[in-house]
């Protein structure tokens, strides 16, 4: 092949970029066309979420999550029959672009986009100022304002009252939960 593989993004309905990626896939392997579409992704990323369980307490739990929904990143050549191919799989809306003409990535958006990068995201349930309670250390139901959150660290600094004095106490992210008042 004369051109060079690019990035594309195509649009799905809500829900089928994984079907959709499969199917790309599948089309790929029964067509032989490995040189023309080389590697499909559809972006997630792991982020832990802090929950109650039904009985009150605090837990943790790691959840992939779709950093775009509704797209799907193909690396392909583009030609007339790679065109067709995708504009004919179901769930397929069409490519990103003007007109909805296929526009390749630069390599300043790829990286961007974290292509072949998989990430960890911490998503707080708490704010500086919110009221939480600690779990899962010697402090196990204590309550606090967090003061302070260094997310690149993993730590943040909340003000306890511990019998009848304030006390900065530094814990893990996942260590305190936000408490409804």
């Amino acid at each position: 092949m004369s051109e060079a593989a690019k990035w594309y993004v195509i649009h799905t309905y809500s829900g089928y970029e994984n079907k959709v990626a499969k199917d790309i896939e599948k089309v790929v392997e029964n067509r032989k066309l490995y040189d023309l579409i080389q590697e499909v992704q559809v972006p997630t990323e792991m982020v832990e979420e802090v929950t109650e369980d039904k009985n009150g307490k605090p837990q943790k739990r790691e959840v992939e999550r779709k950093t775009f929904p509704s797209y799907v990143l193909l690396k392909m050549v583009y030609t007339d029959d790679t065109w067709h191919v995708m504009k004919n799989i179901r769930g397929v809306t069409g490519f990103v672009g003007p007109g909805s003409e296929p526009t390749p990535l630069s390599e300043k958006e790829v990286a961007a986009l974290g292509v072949n990068q998989l990430g960890k995201k911490l998503e707080l349930n708490y704010d500086v100022g919110d009221y939480v309670v600690v779990f899962g250390t010697a402090m196990d139901g204590f309550t606090g304002v967090v003061q302070k959150i260094d997310l690149d660290e993993g730590t943040v600094d909340v003000l306890i009252s511990m019998f009848g004095r304030e006390t900065l106490a530094t814990l893990q992210v996942d260590q305190i939960v936000h408490q409804d008042i």
